[in-house]
């Protein structure tokens, strides 16, 4: 073979590209490019442009398409790969308004380095990585009443914490920041000595009370909002969200959340649902070793979260429901042990059983429905 020959690999490459590969790396002050041209054999190129800089991105790849068909004759597409992080989805919407095609992959899901997944998965190798389906802006503005709502939460814990915390130095138990005449009652106030709250710890409780009825008050507004989505728009059908308020044990909250973290999104199958939500299992399987280990946690963390809560409010308020009764069973089995781990798996089957409930109308065997409100 002669020297200048290319080797198999490097021809099977030029051969196959149909198409200018990018890979993206965001960070906050640059973003790395990295190509794969058709004619450059395996040769990639590295560039990079500011952080934000979408005109200078956008002629950089004008640039890539140029010199590839300078050297070919021909015009390529650019196919442009990035991960899901920070930057969420808005830049590969620019992309998609410009005509370039884009993909946004999952990065718990890669299963091969960054210079083969972008030419394996448009090969026709969908196991090399999943690719993430942007939501459109209308769904990604709708999940922030329910996520602003758990840090308001959290918030709400931290203040009433410290004020509980300032209060038992001082030997005060009982006081309860979240009881209405919060402040009435501060006034009555003594320590475990018998002494008045001291000037300086009164007017930090005070201030404290300050920032927490702030936030009730956003907390109220919040929830006002998430209510508003329950409800259908003017003639419109029932919502699935509110389908899921119907069953018993399941609140606004809840399907606030359910509806708007994950059922939402078109799925093709049970296991693409649960594998959404990090439920799916990941069995471990190599010669004579057969192993669970337990699930992925490669999803959604908020419906994971909220899935597995959902899943012991389902065993109180559900009792009789089929679900239920086959955790009831399979503990018993088991002599009372691996809880935990049975819970898990009762979170993937009620979360697949929900998604047939909201797009199919299945209701779960033997569920409870909440009691119609009674009309005058």
């Amino acid at each position: 073979m002669a020297e200048d020959a290319p080797r198999p690999a490097q021809a099977a490459i030029r051969t196959d590209l149909g198409a200018i590969f990018v890979s993206m790396e965001l960070s906050r002050r640059v973003w790395l490019i990295t190509s794969l041209s058709p004619g450059c054999g395996e040769k990639m190129s590295k560039h990079s442009v500011p952080a934000s800089d979408v005109s200078g991105l956008l002629r950089r790849f004008a640039e890539l398409r140029r010199k590839a068909a300078a050297r070919t004759g021909r015009d390529f597409p650019i196919i442009v790969v990035q991960e899901a992080g920070l930057d969420g989805f808005w830049i590969h919407r620019v992309l998609q308004s410009e005509g370039i095609e884009s993909h946004v992959v999952d990065a718990a899901s890669i299963l091969t380095s960054r210079r083969r997944r972008r030419m394996a998965y448009k090969r026709g190798e969908p196991r090399v990585c999943s690719m993430a389906r942007a939501p459109t802006p209308q769904e990604e503005d709708r999940r922030r009443v329910c996520r602003e709502r758990r840090t308001l939460v959290g918030e709400r814990v931290r203040h009433v914490n410290r004020i509980k915390g300032l209060l038992f130095a001082q030997g005060v138990f009982g006081y309860e920041p979240l009881r209405y005449g919060r402040r009435e009652r501060l006034e009555d106030v003594r320590t475990g000595d018998g002494r008045p709250l001291p000037m300086r710890l009164k007017a930090q409780i005070i201030r404290e009370l300050d920032r927490l009825e702030v936030l009730l008050e956003q907390l109220k507004t919040v929830e006002a909002e998430r209510d508003a989505l329950l409800k259908p728009a003017g003639e419109e059908a029932t919502s699935p969200a509110a389908m899921l308020t119907r069953l018993k044990g399941i609140g606004p909250e809840t399907a606030a959340v359910l509806w708007s973290e994950g059922l939402f999104r078109q799925f093709d199958n049970r296991r693409q649902v649960a594998a959404y939500a990090g439920l799916a299992p990941t069995p471990w399987q190599s010669g004579s070793i057969d192993h669970e280990q337990g699930v992925s946690k490669a999803g959604n963390p908020r419906l994971r979260t909220t899935m597995v809560e959902l899943a012991w409010l389902w065993l109180q308020n559900q009792p009789i429901s089929a679900l239920s009764l086959w955790f009831h069973e399979r503990v018993r089995r088991l002599g009372g042990r691996m809880r935990k781990t049975i819970i898990v798996a009762l979170a993937r089957k009620l979360l697949i059983a929900l998604w047939r409930y909201t797009t199919a109308g299945v209701v779960i065997e033997g569920a409870v429905m909440k009691a119609a409100p009674a009309t005058i």
